[in-house]
């Protein structure tokens, strides 16, 4: 099993690329999550993170948020809303530079019991407080979670 140590010492290539990733809302309940597959060739496995994925070549946020959606629980995407964008520039290192695009999906409780996991270890819904404080949860899906939990308290 892949632990926080060894994930750490992990060898073999990880790809930098531009990712989406769905901060999914569920009325009434709080956000759906997935525990990453527990394999080494991904970035952060088994931990929780947000549904989503790379963007391919010549695909936009919203055709790539879609495909990863279907793939991995079976969504199909009605809207999805912007909500932030990191931008990691990792020219100093010799690599591009990227972005992760959140976007805000809403759905209702009867939508997410047809969900069907394809993708990762498990799927579960947490209450906001409750999912920032999960011990092993990807570090730049943690900070969009908090600025959208805590998005009301943020201010210029």
């Amino acid at each position: 099993m892949m632990t926080v140590g060894n994930f750490l010492t992990a060898r073999g290539p990880l790809r930098a690329s531009s990712a989406v990733a769905a901060i999914i809302v569920v009325e009434g309940s709080g956000y759906l999550m997935q525990l990453r597959d527990d394999i080494p060739q991904i970035w952060y496995p088994g931990h929780w993170g947000l549904f989503g994925g790379a963007v391919d070549a010549g695909e936009d946020e919203i055709a790539a948020l879609k495909r990863e959606l279907r793939e991995e629980i079976g969504l199909e995407l009605a809207a999805a809303t912007l909500f932030t964008r990191f931008d990691f520039d990792l020219a100093p290192m010799g690599l591009k530079q990227y972005s992760r695009a959140y976007y805000e999906v809403r759905i209702d409780a009867t939508t997410q019991e047809r969900l069907i996991l394809q993708e990762g270890a498990e799927m579960r819904v947490f209450a906001g407080d409750d999912a920032l404080n999960l011990r092993l949860l990807s570090p730049y899906d943690a900070f969009a979670l908090f600025l959208h939990h805590h998005r009301t308290r943020i201010s210029l």
